[in-house]
């Protein structure tokens, strides 16, 4: 039989189950040592303590394994790009797809056997799997199978000169997309209590999977962008840097031709997709993995709802630093490597846009943090993985524009010539570690937040108090309720309470009297200005958030379709070398861009949940 696959082992732990989950605060008390033990209630094994060693274990065995596979790939990735004498792109794909071949049979088998026994109850994490979520892995993924029709037919028009797992792949890839697209939909949310250890490689294997094809992504895209930047240097002026480039076009002549050079330059315009999908479906495998064997705590996620209704403001601002970065990415690629002026003036266009909307966004987010410190309201301290890894992910991906911003400070401030549109660097490279700092505290401190509808219930409860002979006046009081919003609730309470409500209208002025005496006359906790009390401080948040979701998208067009000022003002080769500056602009800049589309994802949550 197999073993609970989250369903409870016997009736009393299926009716204990029940008791946790609809308790909440109301729960009874724990009994105390001394009281007698009654014949049903459970006695605690040590077992339970033996239990979760070899759960340890298997944990500590899965991530070493997939360390294991994702070194082995990263060294395969060095050694193809250095061009290691014996090591050839064939070799890195050979090694990807056997990878891929893995992973499907893993789901394949997942897939079946959870559909063999779907009639079994089974827990889910309600923090996992997002319905925004899934749906943004799916728009990545059909753009992500686009890119393989497009390398597919790469590799038909370069066919006598190509290898075959240079056709394999993508076909392996597109394949490996919808499927595990499919897993994502339908099993990002379970809690694994069966084969746990066997799930825990099978997943484990999956998120190191993705991690490699994202970092074999991340190479192709980044050596077509160092192609690019290599030749527009000599416009510069900076002759005495190395442009050799690192061309891999294939040795042969491909039919038709015209139809090759636009596919070739189509996939690299795709690649920023792929890259999202690849590390978007890593950070859901990875929770699913942190999921295995988990115990549920009673706290259930509220279901998100998306409301359009009164962020006009945040919008229109939004749309509006939207269409004012496409338009700057135009104009910065049609100038750069045209002219030294050209080259010159498109790089202050962009310092200066950039400057400008880096500003309004950090006093957005400042206005956020003040708006959730003098608010009362409570704290979600309950652990889950999804939102531990939001946060964690924030923080980590942010430290990659951190150091290419650290870079270009110390460069300004080391060289000896500095030319026009240094000046600018300096103040814009100095608002990115900033606006990214408030950002996060701002994404944090949100989604750690209850949502609206508990607060509010929260509220009514301390209308509704319990007078067992003695009315608690202060409640009444500070409720703010009035009668009619209570009386539809008395139904709701719990049998011993019933009859005896007291409303803040019976409270009277007695007990107005008695609450200042209570206080004698001490200030009152900060409080929200009166125009932003409300349903008015739910739509100011949701206009800041709503303007920094669109900024977020509209910082992350720039560097993932080649407008990188870090790699094209030359200033910081001349300092620290062209190719240590290279080397950390390439490590650094994939966090950079992928901690913008993560905090799109994170503020879009905050969205829904003000």
């Amino acid at each position: 039989m197999l073993e609970g696959l989250g369903s409870p082992a016997s009736p009393q732990a299926a009716a204990s189950t029940s008791v946790v989950g609809s308790s909440g605060p109301a729960a009874s008390p724990p009994p105390s040592p001394s009281a007698p033990r009654s014949p049903e209630s459970p006695i605690p094994q040590r077992g339970g303590v033996r239990a979760s060693v070899p759960q340890k274990l298997a944990e500590t065995l899965s991530s070493q394994y997939g360390l294991i596979v994702f070194v082995a790939g990263l060294l395969l990735l060095l050694a193809w790009a250095v061009h290691a004498a014996g090591v050839g792109k064939s070799d890195l794909l050979c090694f990807l797809t056997a990878l891929m071949l893995l992973q499907l049979l893993w789901m394949l088998w997942y897939v079946g056997r959870s559909s063999a026994h779907r009639r079994l109850f089974r827990l889910k994490d309600t923090h996992a799997g997002a319905g925004w979520l899934r749906g943004s892995i799916t728009l990545f993924a059909f753009i992500t199978i686009i890119l393989g029709c497009l390398k597919i037919g790469y590799f038909i028009g370069f066919s006598e000169c190509l290898s075959a797992t240079e056709g394999v792949f993508p076909v392996t890839h597109a394949v490996h997309t919808l499927l595990q697209v499919y897993f994502l939909w339908g099993h990002a949310k379970d809690i694994i209590q069966s084969f746990k250890t066997l799930e825990r490689f099978g997943v484990i294997h999956s998120v190191f999977t993705n991690l490699l094809l994202w970092a074999n992504g991340v190479l192709n895209e980044s050596k077509h962008q160092l192609n690019e930047h290599k030749a527009r240097l000599i416009t510069l002026g900076f002759g005495n840097i190395t442009t050799v480039l690192d061309d891999h076009t294939p040795q042969c002549n491909c039919t038709p031709p015209t139809l090759c050079t636009a596919i070739s330059h189509g996939i690299y315009y795709l690649y920023p997709f792929n890259i999202e999908y690849q590390i978007l479906a890593s950070t859901m495998l990875y929770v699913l993995w942190k999921n295995i064997g988990r115990k549920v705590d009673s706290h259930q996620h509220q279901k998100m709802q998306f409301k359009s209704d009164g962020v006009t403001v945040g919008a229109v601002l939004g749309l509006t630093a939207l269409a004012a970065t496409i338009a700057v990415v135009v104009v910065y690629l049609i100038h750069i490597g045209r002219s030294k002026t050209k080259s010159e003036s498109a790089l202050i266009m962009f310092y200066l846009y950039a400057i400008t909307l880096l500003m309004l966004m950090g006093a957005a987010g400042l206005a956020g943090i003040r708006i959730h410190r003098i608010e009362e309201k409570s704290l979600d301290e309950s652990k889950n993985p999804a939102r531990k890894l939001d946060s964690d992910l924030l923080v980590g991906t942010a430290s990659g524009s951190w150091l290419i911003s650290w870079g270009s400070i110390l460069a300004i401030l080391c060289a000896k010539d500095h030319p026009r549109y240094t000046w600018y660097n300096l103040p814009y490279s100095i608002l990115v570690m900033v606006e990214k700092y408030i950002q996060n505290l701002f994404i944090i401190e949100s989604i750690h937040r209850e949502p609206e509808k508990l607060s509010e219930d929260i509220r009514t409860l301390r209308v509704v108090t319990v007078c067992n002979g003695k009315p608690l006046a202060s409640s009444c009081l500070k409720s703010g309720g009035v009668a009619g919003d209570v009386a539809p609730r008395g139904r709701d309470l719990p049998p011993a309470a019933k009859g005896n409500v007291c409303m803040r209208e019976d409270c009277g002025k007695e007990e107005e009297k008695q609450e200042e005496s209570s206080w004698g006359g001490s200030p009152s906790p900060v409080r929200l200005p009166r125009f932003l009390q409300g349903n008015a401080k739910r739509k100011v948040l949701r206009n800041i958030a709503a303007f920094l979701f669109l900024c977020n998208i509209s910082l992350w067009i720039p560097p993932a379709f080649g407008c990188r000022p870090e790699y094209d003002n030359g200033l910081e080769e001349i300092v620290f070398g062209f190719e240590p500056w290279i080397i950390v602009v390439n490590l650094a800049m994939p966090f950079s861009i992928f901690y913008r589309m993560h905090a799109a994802a994170s503020l879009f949550e905050v969205y829904c949940n003000i």
